[in-house]
């Protein structure tokens, strides 16, 4: 019997943050990879576009990059030694009423000295984390079914986010402020509050912010996507855009091949190859609530009332803990909340390469019932208004995006959501099905890597890493760790 002939030793379906990290990691141990995208250009959920004036730069998606320099895919790969990064001295404000505000410095004690009475108690919480941020990285970037590497730090995590995701939230503070700035950092998950994966993603961004910072890329998010792309190319794998795939039948014979994908996309897809038994599992895959998304052009910098917001990389709007969750809550039960949650970035203080001299970009986003009509961007700029009175005399141009707009521009977006899934504590168990290896899928050569599965949200690759490592464990027969370094001459200047 001779063996069976291959077009490439692998596909991947999906140049996203996932299919890419995927593609790199088998590229790199020595197999022959073709990357099959449906846009013009690879990103996904990191691509960078003009969306609102010529010479005006915006993330399609997401802007700043807790995880580029905490990912173990990022570290594996050498992420800074291939993009350059600017790294806010305040990771991220949060702005109260009144001209106040809390600022999260990169340095905790400078944090908690402003933070008055609860200024202790907020640094007693978050030092342990910082502290060992890697390690909650790695604990909290693998399927939660195994056991932890660094058993005291998962510990640590673990008792923080009991506190933090019930209704004990508050007992250790006495003032706003603190319980604010944690509110809005756990409000990235879009999900009720409190709430458990909501606190635990909350702490963990926590952690990050006053370990190495929330880093902004230099060109936009865009530039990690194309640092990816170089790699994969450069070690022999091929890109193709204008592809969309809607059959597994369409692709070249590959021994195995790796899909950046929603459960619902892998089920078209598969068609009958699947088996009934994993298509009711994927099935019962939950998805959550969505994003509205406003872009804008600015002719100034956003006058915040607090000085130091100036500094702030990135800004949770909403006012106190209990205002916010009453607005995240009121999307949970399907309504929009008159004063809603808005996350913003203001990339162009840090990159001068986002706007013309002398002019701004600004990118936010506040969360809407999953498949929302909505037009948010008059809510937008109200929240913003309220603490940065005349903001709306400085917009040059905006683009706004649905729920449903943002699922037309990325269909890994179901209804608008940009988690691919609810990520609460069921699904990040079960993300997609309950298994030691949620990645492959029980068709042979056949595996999801998408934000669908463990870990879960965010650029950080690592979905698209563990699948790959996943394939050349079952279907090459290897465990090494491919190295994924880079050569000299891909450090940035």
């Amino acid at each position: 019997m001779t063996a069976r002939s291959y077009d490439v030793d692998a596909t991947v379906v999906g140049a996203g943050p996932n299919g890419l990290a995927a593609a790199v990691t088998l590229a790199r141990a020595g197999l022959s990879v073709r990357v099959f995208e449906r846009a013009s250009t690879a990103g996904g959920g990191a691509a960078t576009a003009d969306l609102t004036l010529p010479g005006f730069h915006h993330d399609v998606c997401s802007a700043v990059h807790p995880l580029a320099f905490e990912s173990r895919f990022f570290r594996e790969f050498g992420l800074t030694r291939r993009v350059r990064f600017a790294v806010p001295e305040i990771s991220f404000g949060h702005p109260l009423d009144g001209g106040r505000a809390g600022i999260a410095y990169r340095d905790l004690d400078r944090t908690a000295d402003g933070l008055g009475t609860d200024g202790r108690a907020y640094a007693r919480l978050i030092r342990p984390l910082a502290e060992r941020s890697t390690g909650v990285a790695d604990f909290t970037g693998d399927t939660l079914l195994r056991i932890p590497r660094d058993i005291p730090t998962a510990l640590s995590f673990g008792l923080a986010t009991v506190e933090q995701g019930s209704p004990l939230w508050n007992t250790r503070f006495r003032e706003d402020v603190a319980p604010a700035m944690l509110t809005g950092v756990a409000s990235h998950t879009i999900l009720p509050l409190p709430g458990l994966a909501s606190a635990g993603a909350g702490l963990a961004l926590t952690a990050y912010a006053h370990a190495k910072g929330w880093p902004i890329p230099i060109g936009g998010s865009q530039s990690i996507i194309d640092a990816m792309v170089d790699d994969i190319v450069s070690h022999g794998g091929e890109v193709v855009t204008d592809h969309e795939v809607t059959s597994l039948d369409e692709l070249p014979s590959s021994r195995v091949t790796l899909l950046d994908v929603t459960p619902r996309a892998l089920s078209r897809i598969a068609g009958e190859r699947m088996p009934e038994r994993y298509r009711h599992a994927l099935a019962r895959f939950r998805y959550g609530n969505a994003v509205a998304k406003v872009d804008f052009a600015l002719s100034d910098p956003v006058p915040w009332s607090h000085p130091e917001l100036h500094r702030a990389g990135t800004l949770h709007l909403g006012g106190t803990r209990p205002e916010i969750a009453a607005a995240e809550n009121a999307v949970a039960h399907g309504t929009l909340s008159e004063s809603p949650y808005v996350l913003v970035s203001q990339p162009s203080l840090f990159d001068d390469t986002r706007a013309p001299s002398g002019q701004h970009t600004l990118w936010t986003y506040t969360h809407v019932p999953a498949a929302s009509r909505a037009d948010r961007s008059e809510a937008i700029i109200r929240q913003i208004e309220r603490f940065a009175p005349g903001f709306r005399d400085t917009i040059l141009g905006i683009s706004s995006r649905t729920a449903l707009d943002v699922e037309r521009h990325n269909p890994n977006y179901p209804r608008g959501d940009i988690s691919a899934g609810t990520p609460d504590l069921a699904q990040l168990l079960r993300r997609p099905v309950l298994s030691p290896d949620p990645w492959q899928t029980p068709m042979k050569g056949v595996y999801l890597c998408g934000a669908s599965t463990t870990p879960g949200p965010g650029v950080h690759g690592l979905p698209g890493w563990h699948a790959a490592l996943s394939a050349l464990r079952n279907d090459f027969g290897t465990r090494a760790l491919p190295d994924l370094s880079p050569e000299p001459a891909s450090t940035p200047e």
